[in-house]
């Protein structure tokens, strides 16, 4: 989608604080950041929301899930982080390509 973004990131012709990338995902700094640590896991194959998930996405979504804790640790985030997916506008979505927010440092607020 030569139009979204996120596919222009992973495909490399917009510019990113590029963390991690293999030949299935990209992780980068989140431009406008919500905590200390702030990174968005994005697959290179373009999907539009968690809501447009469909079984042929199971393994692809477990291994971003199972790279997270691997790359929180690297950000030096030891004690712990949260991941986020806004789902639609009503879920806070504003980047129509799916994407897991990786938060955590100091001053990260709770949900209690």
């Amino acid at each position: 989608m030569s139009d979204c973004l996120f596919c222009r990131i992973a495909a490399g012709e917009l510019p990113a604080d590029i963390v991690y990338q293999d030949d299935r995902m990209v992780v980068f700094r989140d431009i406008a950041p919500k905590a200390e640590v702030h990174l968005l896991a994005i697959p290179r194959e373009h999907i539009a929301s968690l809501d447009e998930l469909n079984e042929g996405h199971d393994a692809l979504i477990a291994y971003i899930m199972r790279q997270l804790p691997r790359l929180a640790r690297e950000q030096g985030l030891s004690s712990g982080f949260r991941t986020i997916i806004n789902t639609g506008p009503g879920g806070g979505q504003v980047v129509f390509h799916l994407h897991v927010h990786l938060l955590g440092g100091s001053d990260l607020p709770g949900f209690h």
